[in-house]
């Protein structure tokens, strides 16, 4: 919901669905490649909506495997980090296996996120299994605003369709802004009409962090992604029992405004999704402000950790995570 999932120029054709950050270019071929990038991405979206689903299901999966055989940069680090996450446990056939089917999830999420506008709310909500409601029956009869704090797992555009419903309107959400500017309309337009409210991370009329605020002192809901820092102000927690980073922007919102913060993990199932709310992480209570929101990440990343472990392989994290973590060497040089 807040971004969109790691790129891997070695992942191709899931390289672009799989959004990466552009860097700024004002040349001529910095923006013909951007420009490009909008087509591919446009033509692609028409194209998967065209089809039988049954179709549209069976080829993004042959792109998963396909890509999980190719082995490319994000591939290899998607193996590493699911290394970390069962705990070191699997043996190299075994981690060979999952890693194949989380490129398949992975797929599988990007599909879905094309014919997402093209199922119906009914449906969605239908074939979605939710637990943990009580604990967003009991924010929303306090008249709380709740800050959801989630991995990237399973799929978020599905858990947010579902929410809504439950809600009976909007939550409010935070993407990057993307270039070309055109890509990065074309995505806030799509999670628009799923009902989110959609606010850039950066270069808006307001700062984000201040219009958030605004949205939870009314009793607005607010969904985050935040398993991975991609800035330089992240909270250091210990995650799968190793030393990671994360935004502490999830807890300083709901210590600042009130509202209970949540853990919620997506996964996939069978049939369609599962949305699981975790318990409220505690951010109030004695003590600096500083040390209250490294201990309630701390929290969320407890919970993560546990929520990752019931089905790794709809953990989509093709980036590093670990500083020594570094992505896994090609099949031929791990002997």
């Amino acid at each position: 919901m807040t971004d969109a999932p790691e790129a891997d120029a070695g992942t191709a054709p899931l390289s672009a669905p799989g959004l990466r950050l552009v860097p700024g270019d004002p040349g001529l071929r910095g923006r013909a490649a951007a420009r490009l990038t909008d087509l591919g991405y446009a033509a692609g979206w028409s194209a998967v909506q065209a089809l039988p689903e049954p179709v549209a299901r069976g080829a993004f999966d042959a792109a998963g495997r396909w890509a999980a055989a190719r082995e490319g940069r994000g591939v290899r680090q998607l193996r590493a980090n699911l290394r970390v996450a069962t705990g070191g446990r699997l043996d190299e056939a075994a981690l060979d296996e999952l890693t194949t089917r989380g490129m398949r999830s992975y797929a599988r999420y990007w599909q879905e996120a094309f014919r997402l506008p093209r199922l119906s709310r009914e449906r969605i909500v239908a074939d979605t299994v939710s637990s943990g409601v009580e604990h967003m029956e009991r924010a929303r009869a306090d008249g709380r605003g709740v800050v959801f704090a989630l991995p990237h797992s399973g799929n978020w555009d599905a858990a947010g369709v579902w929410l809504v419903d439950f809600l009976g309107g909007p939550f409010m959400t935070v993407a990057e802004r993307l270039r070309p500017e055109s890509l990065y309309r074309r995505f806030l337009a799509f999670r628009e009409t799923l009902g989110m409210r959609v606010v850039p991370l950066t270069g808006g009329p307001r700062p984000s962090s201040a219009v958030l605020a605004e949205w939870l002192d009314g009793g607005g809901w607010v969904c985050l992604l935040v398993d991975r820092d991609l800035g330089a102000g992240g909270v250091p927690v210990d995650f799968f029992g190793r030393r990671a980073t994360m935004p502490g922007g999830p807890a300083l919102l709901a210590a600042r405004t009130g509202a209970a913060l949540h853990p919620a993990i997506c996964r996939f199932t069978d049939r369609g999704w599962a949305f699981e709310v975790r318990p409220e992480v505690p951010v109030d209570g004695p003590g600096r402000l500083r040390d209250r929101v490294p201990a309630a990440m701390q929290g969320v990343a407890d919970a993560f950790t546990a929520g990752i472990a019931e089905r790794p392989e709809d953990w989509h994290v093709l980036g590093r995570i670990w500083d020594d973590v570094p992505p896994d060497p090609p099949r031929q040089e791990r002997g």
